[in-house]
């Protein structure tokens, strides 16, 4: 035993080393978020110094500025000349929203800033071609074809955001022609105008005086909004303030078609176009909360719907009560619902 003890006691001490306390799972996660973001905030991409510079210019809105760091940084020998496809969407938006008295050829700068971006091989996006069109409104023509064209040049396709600028163009040009064919294009893009792009419509009909446009516009208005705009509003009692609306109903209409035709579209409309001739007297009135017209005095006794909005509000009742309704015999009274409209 003591040979035994003595080759034990030989054995070099065991040193322990005392270590920091592991800090909490939260910390350890912070501390991992924030060392991936100084990696990010290191790492901006190609040129990051044109990043800040453009981020604080379009804070400030000073294309003037942003403009002289894009040419700087792309006739410096010595620095990357590609640029991200973001650094250039971020550049012809500010152009495209420049204040024209500080910056008055944005046009111009677009068209650089645009041709670069292709030259480099940046891809285009659906926002990169609205900013550019927009930046060009002051040649609505070459703005139009922008739009026209990104679908077959550069495979996107255009949204509502995309014509409305061009549309507004042609409203204050007074181009009913053009207009017409921005709509005839959102169309066939199956864009969908809303009221700005309706009331662009109407304003360029009623001032050329096309009375059947307006007509139309003034359907599809009514079947896309519940209420309009004050500038909605201004558009058609200007309308209806001309010698062309006077002048554009059918003198003589038969009173049992245009009943007929109420009753069929709903909606207490007949689409039959203009009936009538002579001034139309215009007011504005409200209507009091148990429907009564404080114009002309009468009081709301239905609400006439269309034959579409009909079988969906039937279909939504039909589908509530099957939810509802436990017995097997209700889809027999289910038939019954459209009947009741």
């Amino acid at each position: 035993m003591g040979g035994l003890w003595a080759l034990m006691a030989q054995k070099p001490p065991l040193l322990l080393r005392a270590l920091p306390p592991r800090p909490p799972r939260s910390s350890r996660r912070r501390r991992a978020t924030h060392s991936a973001m100084a990696r990010r905030r290191g790492s901006k991409g190609p040129n990051p110094d044109l990043s800040r510079t453009l981020t604080d210019c379009t804070r400030r809105g000073d294309a003037a500025a942003a403009m002289a760091a894009f040419d700087d940084a792309v006739s410096d020998p010595d620095a990357p000349t590609r640029l991200a496809a973001y650094q250039y969407n971020q550049l012809l938006h500010l152009l495209a929203t420049a204040d024209r008295s500080s910056f008055p050829t944005p046009a111009a700068a677009a068209r650089r800033v645009f041709d670069h971006m292709l030259q480099a091989g940046a891809p285009p996006s659906e926002a990169t071609i609205t900013s550019l069109a927009r930046a060009l409104l002051d040649n609505p023509d070459e703005a139009f074809h922008l739009v026209a064209t990104m679908k077959d040049k550069h495979g996107l396709a255009p949204r509502l955001r995309s014509y409305s600028p061009v549309l507004a163009a042609f409203r204050r040009a007074g181009d009913a022609s053009r207009a017409y064919a921005v709509e005839a294009h959102m169309a066939a893009s199956g864009v969908s105008p809303e009221e700005p792009e309706l009331a662009a419509l109407l304003h360029v009909s009623s001032t050329a005086g096309h009375a059947d446009k307006v007509y139309e516009y003034m359907h599809k208005l009514r079947q896309t909004v519940d209420c309009v705009t004050e500038d909605t509003a201004q558009v058609l009692e200007a309308w209806f303030r001309t010698d062309k609306a006077a002048m554009a109903g059918k003198p003589q209409w038969d009173a049992a078609e245009v009943k007929d035709a109420i009753v069929l579209n709903g909606g207490g409309c007949h689409q039959l176009g203009w009936l009538g001739t002579g001034p139309w007297t215009l007011q504005r009135v409200t209507s009091g909360p148990h429907g009564q017209c404080a114009g002309c005095k009468g009081r709301l006794a239905s609400v006439d719907i269309d034959m579409d909005k009909t079988h969906r509000f039937a279909d939504s009742v039909a589908a509530l009560a099957l939810e509802r309704e436990t017995k097997a015999n209700f889809s027999h009274f289910q038939v019954h619902i459209p009947d009741c409209f």
